[in-house]
């Protein structure tokens, strides 16, 4: 019963058969082969406008590497109080964009509120305090909800106000977009989305993530901000083989929607149990439940690995005493099996 993190899965069939197949022979490299100009191409067809996409290694390289292109001196960046970028990425985005600061905003179950993004910046634009340079939203957010298209335009009014680029982290986009039915173009772009950390990993990749901004013209000097962050690939091909076997007859979409779907299953499971409860309704692949130590305990005696959670602010009287938060993921990999397994064990 494996719902630690959907990075614990492994690659799907289809990704590790299509690296095989480009892992003879020879190609041109660092990101000039035919294969990553086909790759390229399919992104462009996906969002439906020429964009520039570069591959790197890490979720954290491609959020850390989205500051840097857009660092100004004294510049900090708006993001959710609890958001990967601040709260698990160990300093990256600031060291590598140069010194740039990273401000929490608050707002409920991971999402930036309008009126607090505003409070934060009006703190901002003089010498001493520093000048706003970016807002970062994340989508699915870490306590696994979403932002809706019209929230997404919100936030990006209030960039478009100050003159700020936005940026989204989508580790788990592919959770988001079927969870959403709508298009990868009205999920980012035509809300106003400027930079996207587009991933792959978590989602049936062996490791495939980029950066993808939807005006190649702000992308001018990316290529040389990856370079010295020593996150050009010489056998890229290998990222664009996993990305040329996701997208093929929609696979992304497909495996995202098998982890949305398991994870619906365990709410249910989670519901009827009587003696687990669900803190909030999941929207993705991400399920936050509140148990008995005891049986948080029980579980996994039984073999079900999962992560106890820190309750965000907004919510932390949910919990009681005795009791945990407990984050449980599910993957392309997860098994209807599992699942039902951990619902017999708490019934």
């Amino acid at each position: 019963m494996h719902f630690a993190s959907d990075n614990w899965a492994g690659t799907h069939p289809k990704i590790a058969e299509n690296l095989n197949k480009h892992a003879s022979g020879f190609a041109s490299a660092y990101g000039t082969s035919n294969l990553d100009k086909v790759v390229e191409q399919r992104f462009n067809e996906i969002f439906e406008r020429e964009v520039a996409v570069f591959f790197v290694a890490t979720g954290t390289a491609a959020n850390s590497l989205a500051q840097a292109s857009v660092a100004k001196p004294g510049g900090v960046t708006f993001a959710h109080r609890e958001a990967h970028t601040i709260a698990d990425e160990g300093g990256a985005p600031e060291y590598l964009s140069g010194g740039a600061r990273l401000h929490p905003v608050d707002g409920p179950l991971g999402r930036i509120e309008v009126d607090n993004l505003k409070k934060a910046m009006a703190g901002y634009n003089n010498v001493r305090a520093g000048q706003p340079m970016a807002v970062s939203i994340t989508q699915l957010t870490e306590s696994g909800t979403l932002y809706e298209p019209g929230e997404i335009a919100g936030i990006s009014a209030v960039c478009r106000e100050n003159g700020l680029p936005l940026h989204m982290d989508g580790a788990r986009f592919a959770n988001a977009l079927v969870s959403l039915g709508c298009s990868p173009a009205d999920m980012t772009w035509r809300q106003g989305i400027d930079i996207l950390s587009f991933g792959g990993t978590k989602n049936g990749c062996w490791c495939a993530e980029a950066l993808v901004f939807m005006d190649p013209a702000g992308a001018e000097a990316f290529p040389y901000i990856r370079q010295r962050a020593a996150q050009l690939f010489s056998k890229s091909r290998f990222i664009a083989a996993q990305f040329e076997a996701y997208f093929e007859d929609n696979l992304w979409l497909d495996l995202a929607r098998h982890s949305n779907t398991m994870a619906g299953r365990m709410a249910d499971r989670i519901a009827a149990s009587g003696n687990v409860r669900l803190a909030w309704e999941p929207r993705g692949n991400e399920i936050f439940a509140i148990m008995k130590n005891t049986t948080a305990a029980k579980l996994r005696d039984h073999g079900a690995l999962f992560y106890d959670q820190n309750a965000p602010a907004s919510e932390s009287h949910l919990v009681g005493e005795g009791e945990t938060l407990t984050r449980l993921v599910t993957s392309f990999a997860t098994l209807p099996e599992e699942i039902d397994r951990f619902g017999e064990l708490i019934a």
